[in-house]
């Protein structure tokens, strides 16, 4: 295993993790977080961690690709579990965040929906041997999201303080770009998608003349 995807395998581990740390009721092996206040603001330390570790797998995200590529150690293995481990981490988060009320669900539902979509034209894609390229609607989609997550666990702090909800304008204009990247997705590709469909109708058409 080389270095990129050691690196991936490190993103998955935190990630799991992170869903441990979200998840997990430590009351009832009577561990309890500490939490502070922060002006008005009541802060479970819980949710710090959680943002310290999502910023490190964030981080890795982006390493673990430029090292494969500047060091030519790109591999079919790295390609299919840096994809698990983007959708790991990011949803994940996404969907736990929506079930404690910190996240709106429907925000949740159109990135998953559109990461989805995105995923089936890549598996399409590759299944024709044809590779989908990555837009920059996409990664800007990535890094708003990114950053709104991180913010929303640490409680939009510093940014709260003075009333200014940071978090929620970041997830809003990622989810906007992961329908603008969404619908891109589909029209640079939709030929390669109905490809053989089209093929067959043309092949009808041939031999019924």
């Amino acid at each position: 295993m080389n270095l990129a995807n050691k690196i991936t395998m490190v993103r998955i581990f935190l990630t799991v993790l992170l869903i441990v740390l979200l998840l997990f009721p430590f009351y009832m092996v009577n561990i309890e977080f500490p939490k502070i206040l922060i002006g008005t603001i009541s802060v479970d330390i819980k949710y710090f961690i959680a943002a310290g570790i999502f910023a490190i797998a964030s981080i890795t995200d982006a390493l673990d690709g430029h090292i494969a590529r500047s060091r030519n150690m790109v591999t079919d293995f790295g390609k299919m579990t840096d994809a698990i481990a983007d959708k790991m981490l990011v949803n994940s988060t996404l969907i736990i965040l929506s079930s404690q009320g910190m996240i709106s669900p429907v925000i949740t539902v159109i990135i998953v929906f559109r990461d989805t979509v995105v995923d089936t034209i890549k598996m399409i894609a590759g299944s024709k041997g044809k590779v989908v390229a990555a837009i920059k609607t996409g990664k800007v989609k990535t890094t708003f999201l990114m950053l709104g997550i991180i913010f929303t666990l640490c409680y939009n702090l510093p940014f709260e303080l003075f009333n200014l909800d940071v978090s929620n304008f970041l997830l809003i204009l990622a989810t906007v770009f992961a329908l603008i990247s969404g619908i891109q997705y589909y029209v640079m590709n939709k030929d390669i998608i109905f490809e053989r469909e089209q093929k067959k109708e043309t092949v009808k058409e041939e031999a019924q003349k």
